[in-house]
């Protein structure tokens, strides 16, 4: 699906979207009438400081006005961008700086909704739909926390080794499948149904739930991710109750 059949698929009801350059900002009505912020990258543009900053400011503007209203992250992107330029300027900073942005929103009682109708990979990924608090996707996707060959290179595994642990373990593997069995998205979407009512679903969601770990453990992705941190938080407890007993 386009970007504008997707928009117009979500808002029937009308949107003021405006597009500049690889960045997508604007609001919109859902279904029911509410207001919703949209924000993204698009067509299939590396995520470098200007966009990243610009980005992060837009979500800023938003925290700032106070009307809790969701945002909607539409990604489309390459990875980051590899330039001289921005690796000089602090790329990962910028980067660093947007993940941040959207987790305070969420923390402020925006509900974020990451929606990855393209691709996207490494730190563009983890900066802008990693960083929302729900992320869904399209079939078709393909995202990629890092391919197997830039894997190797900084492992130093051979990449035989990398393909057959890909294909024992998600984690190790691309691809939206995989990132489903690690519950990095919570749910891929129809594209021959309505998305009004979809996304209006993934809304009913109780916000602020990060619900990934478990997901994994249930889909059998990250078999232990869950069981760990559960573990760590009652040692936590466990000892902060010790130092106030």
């Amino acid at each position: 699906m386009t970007l504008d059949e997707i928009l117009t698929g979500l808002f029937p009801n009308g949107r003021d979207i405006d597009v500049v350059g690889a960045t997508i900002a604007g609001k919109a009505s859902l279904t029911d009438g509410g207001p919703i912020h949209v924000l993204g990258i698009t067509q299939g543009q590396p995520l470098g400081v200007d966009e990243a900053i610009a980005l992060a400011e837009h979500v800023i503007e938003i925290v700032r006005t106070d009307d809790r209203a969701p945002i909607l992250f539409l990604v489309d992107s390459a990875s980051q961008r590899m330039s001289r330029r921005d690796e000089l300027l602090g790329l990962s900073e910028y980067l660093s700086h947007l993940a941040k942005a959207l987790l305070l929103a969420e923390a402020k009682g925006h509900h974020t909704v990451g929606l990855l109708y393209g691709g996207s990979a490494a730190g563009a990924f983890i900066a802008t739909a990693l960083a929302t608090g729900t992320l869904v996707a399209f079939p078709g996707a393909h995202p990629a926390v890092m391919d197997l060959p830039s894997m190797a290179r900084v492992t130093k595994l051979p990449i035989d080794v990398l393909k057959a642990k890909a294909e024992a373990t998600p984690v190790f593997a691309p691809g939206l499948e995989n990132m489903v069995r690690t519950g990095g998205i919570h749910d891929v979407w129809d594209d021959n149904a309505p998305l009004g009512p979809q996304l209006a679903a993934v809304l009913q969601r109780p916000q602020g739930q990060d619900d990934r770990a478990r997901l994994g453990a249930e889909r059998g992705g990250r078999r232990k991710a869950a069981e760990i941190a559960d573990r760590v938080v009652a040692l936590a407890a466990a000892s902060q109750e010790a130092q106030h007993g």
